[in-house]
């Protein structure tokens, strides 16, 4: 099964970043979050990507075509300019399709561009700034469940999102008794990290549309459904969200998991 990641957009919010490079490419710890995400989707054997490439797609491009030249020791002769690794520290199985879908397309016309890659029956979809601990071999049983019982088209992952304030509680005299920074809220929202029926979804898509307007049309006609995630999930929007996630790699890593750690489901149910 395919996943395909949104990497086109232009990251408006985060433009002290975006104004040289793709959002995509904005380093977590070293390494763009983009690698973040495809390295959470590989820790469950999905290793097929399709990459939604927009505005700056040259440079993530570039980026996988030279991965070892960024990320391992080399030597350069200057009077030849032969190259010659000296140590091989990143390694990687992963098959990628570049898939050029605009400059400016919308993100259901990103997806519709890029169909003709997709051949099997289900394929996921993600966007390139988020970072969680979602299971993803969770997410894709209970969509082939709720598939088989209510003939939905998709599923999404509900997240709990942070407050983007101080959450301050108080006694009747006013007196502070608590303060948390940026509290997690109660309330649900979409993190990216969606499953689909390639047929069933092709009707939805329009060029001139985004994903969530088919989102929404899904949701009118009752043929989508949510997967509750409790755990970890940030996204990066603003210059605030790169500066918190690469405090967090500092210190404890929160969305990295371990291929020991992961809940191994049937894959013959999940071979689909």
């Amino acid at each position: 099964m395919k996943t395909v990641i949104l990497c086109g957009g232009e990251g408006t919010r985060l433009s002290e970043e975006t104004e040289f490079k793709p959002k995509p490419m904005v380093e977590i710890g070293g390494y763009p979050i983009l690698l973040h995400v495809m390295k959470h989707y590989a820790n469950y054997n999905y290793k097929d990507f399709v990459l939604c490439l927009g505005y700056k797609g040259t440079m993530i491009r570039d980026y996988f075509a030279n991965l070892s030249w960024y990320n391992d020791d080399f030597t350069l002769d200057l009077t030849n300019s032969n190259k010659a690794l000296l140590n091989k520290k990143t390694s990687f199985d992963y098959k990628i399709i570049f898939a050029d879908t605009g400059q400016n397309t919308n993100t259901a016309g990103r997806i519709l561009k890029i169909l003709p890659h997709i051949t099997d029956k289900y394929f996921m979809v993600t966007y390139s700034d988020g970072l969680s601990t979602i299971n993803i071999n969770k997410l894709i049983q209970h969509h082939y469940e709720q598939e088989s019982q209510h003939d939905i088209v998709g599923t999404i992952t509900a997240v709990h999102p942070s407050s983007s304030y101080g959450k301050v509680m108080f006694n009747e005299q006013n007196i502070i008794e608590s303060f948390s920074e940026k509290p997690i809220l109660k309330d649900y929202i979409n993190g990216g990290f969606m499953i689909f029926n390639r047929e069933k979804l092709i009707p939805y898509l329009k060029e001139e549309e985004m994903l969530e307007e088919t989102l929404e049309q899904l949701t009118r006609e009752k043929k989508l459904n949510c997967f509750r995630h409790e755990d970890f999930w940030h996204s990066m929007d603003t210059m605030k969200d790169v500066l918190t996630l690469n405090q967090m790699w500092s210190e404890n890593r929160p969305w990295e998991i371990n291929k020991e750690q992961i809940n191994e489901l049937d894959f013959k149910v999940l071979s689909k």
